[in-house]
């Protein structure tokens, strides 16, 4: 599957009668999807080098020393893997060992997602892969100064007033925690939610109220996405520049990048309508939707070169 913005989405035909719509909701037409099905006619020109190719439900195996792909409806597509640098394997997925070994020779990366890639997993990369971006990344990240600068960039797409010039990175952490519970507070009166702060609490996700869970669910998808979009351009998750003794300090970095309108808005947006019940289809698909309409897929990878332009 590649990314999709909301044109490529399907419409269920209002005019259908009761049976055929609900055939239509059993095979998932009409739902927005962030990653459509791969077919032959969407797959990348020999020309380009495609970040990603998202596949689920269905099986990778060789067939003449070339990859094919069998989904779950026995149709059968030849993977250019020479121009795709990762391939995000989603729910229902499975591969051989003879079709790892031809995608470390092309260089092709695999990880393992959730669907949409809303949750990630793991990650196997080829010992020959292009460390090009890796190592741009590693030498920002251990230079104090440039890391700074860096950091600059980042907060300066939530300043743009600000001269940043000069500012520790101590500094523009407090402003932006200033900034931030400023917005909760912005929020919360634009939408009518009583809000008493952020609370999230590890394996006790349901003692928070609604928003914090919307914000700590929707926040969890974010980091899926920019993890495998992250590993997908050849850079590590695990470098960042403004966060630090995490595990994913690049991923919470960039994330920071789009987190207002993506999922603090989205939270405080959705809180009364869940009627004090959370409910994760109805966050999951208002993500997708915000996500499409954002066009996250479609602006990380210019951000991300955006950022390290040092």
């Amino acid at each position: 599957m590649i990314p999709i913005n909301s044109e490529n989405t399907d419409e269920l035909n209002s005019q259908q009668d009761s049976k055929q719509e609900s055939e239509s909701q059993v095979q998932g037409i009409g739902k927005k999807r962030l990653l459509i099905k791969i077919t032959r006619d969407t797959l990348p020109q020999v020309k380009d080098k495609y970040p990603f190719l998202y596949l689920e439900r269905g099986r990778l195996e060789i067939d003449d020393s070339s990859v094919k792909w069998i989904d779950c409806d026995n149709n059968i597509v030849r993977l250019p893997i020479a121009t795709i640098n990762t391939l995000l394997l989603g729910p229902g997925t499975s591969i051989t060992h003879e079709a790892v070994k031809v995608m470390t020779a092309a260089n092709c990366s695999v990880c393992w997602v959730g669907e949409d890639s809303l949750l990630f997993y793991a990650v196997g990369q080829s010992p020959t892969a292009d460390s090009r971006n890796f190592r741009k990344q590693m030498l920002l990240s251990a230079d104090k100064k440039k890391s700074l600068e860096v950091a600059r960039r980042m907060f300066s797409r939530r300043f743009p007033s600000e001269d940043l010039t000069g500012k520790t990175l101590n500094e523009m952490m407090g402003m932006e925690g200033y900034r931030v519970n400023q917005l909760y507070a912005e929020m919360a009166k634009k939408y009518n939610v009583g809000w008493k702060g952020r609370s999230y609490k590890p394996e006790k996700f349901e003692f928070s109220d609604i928003t914090n869970q919307i914000l700590t669910g929707t926040n969890a998808a974010l980091y899926g996405i920019l993890t495998s979009a992250i590993y997908s351009m050849g850079y590590s998750p695990h470098m960042g520049f403004i966060h630090s003794g995490s595990p994913l300090p690049f991923v919470y970095d960039m994330a920071d990048l789009y987190k207002e309108k993506l999922c603090i808005d989205l939270a405080f947006s959705l809180t009364l309508e869940m009627g004090g019940r959370y409910n994760r289809y109805l966050v999951s698909d208002a993500f997708r939707n915000r996500v499409i309409e954002l066009d996250i897929l479609g602006k990380v990878g210019k951000d991300i070169q955006d950022m390290l332009d040092v």
